[in-house]
């Protein structure tokens, strides 16, 4: 389905945003690229902007279902999603159940200490300043978003928080933390937008704790993409994989 591309509109870190014949709709490509420690390190994996694409169209589907707004229409191709156009908001709400990675470098929490209730942590999307946290006073004075608005953000966080963590513990991972963003669609209503997969979140098995996400890219580790098909196969039914030949991807 190729052909409602029409133009590149945006090339992030790892996926490409292109118009199409619709205004209010955009088609975001997952490409096979990673980056980490600030795109420091950068690699390309084959297979993982499928596997990636395949665990966010599940995950924003998981959410509309209980109730969600997201952007998310539909997977036309296994690494293509169709979406909603949105206005983003420059905010990276990052969401911690547990504390681990950067939390434990700048806070004297313990490892794996859990955190309730859970912590709710805004960063000014922005290369040039490297994503800085920022409190409601500096997003406010800024003029990226109101009062009203974070208010609504930390709500609907909340809630995507809970749905996520119950649907994946009955898979047996453990939402350690996640990364969302959020944008504005042509009514004003804040949406879920952008991805949630294990590029944006920490997934553990809930057992042994083991990585199934960017952390063992981070740390050097192999194994990036089995764990990405790992996670995949986890949340995806039968009926899923089969439809979208995920053994032979």
């Amino acid at each position: 389905m190729n052909e409602i591309k029409r133009e590149l509109l945006y090339k992030g870190k790892a996926k490409d945003v292109y118009k199409t014949d619709n205004d209010d709709e955009v088609l975001i490509k997952f490409r096979d690229d990673i980056t980490a420690l600030d795109g420091g390190k950068k690699d390309t994996l084959s297979k993982k902007g499928a596997y990636n694409a395949l665990i966010s169209s599940k995950l924003f589907s998981v959410l509309e279902d209980n109730g969600v707004d997201t952007q998310f229409l539909n997977l036309v191709n296994v690494d293509e999603m169709l979406t909603k156009s949105l206005d983003m908001i420059p905010l990276e709400v990052i969401c911690r159940n547990i504390a681990a990675g950067s939390l434990l470098k700048k806070y004297p929490f313990e490892k794996n200490q859990e955190l309730v209730p859970p912590i709710i942590q805004f960063d000014y999307k922005n290369d040039e300043f490297h994503d800085p946290m920022l409190n409601d006073s500096i997003i406010i004075a800024l003029g990226i978003a109101t009062q009203d608005d974070l208010d609504n953000i930390r709500t609907i966080t909340l809630k995507i928080n809970e749905v996520l963590s119950n649907f994946l513990k009955e898979r047996g991972l453990l939402l350690v933390d996640f990364k969302l963003e959020f944008g504005f669609d042509k009514d004003s209503n804040i949406v879920l937008g952008d991805e949630i997969s294990p590029d944006t979140t920490r997934l553990w098995d809930a057992d042994t704790l083991d990585n199934f996400d960017k952390d063992i890219y981070r740390k050097g580790e192999d194994g990036v993409v089995d764990a990405y098909k790992k996670v995949v196969n986890i949340v995806l039914t039968s009926e899923e994989k089969d439809k979208w030949n995920v053994d032979n991807i």
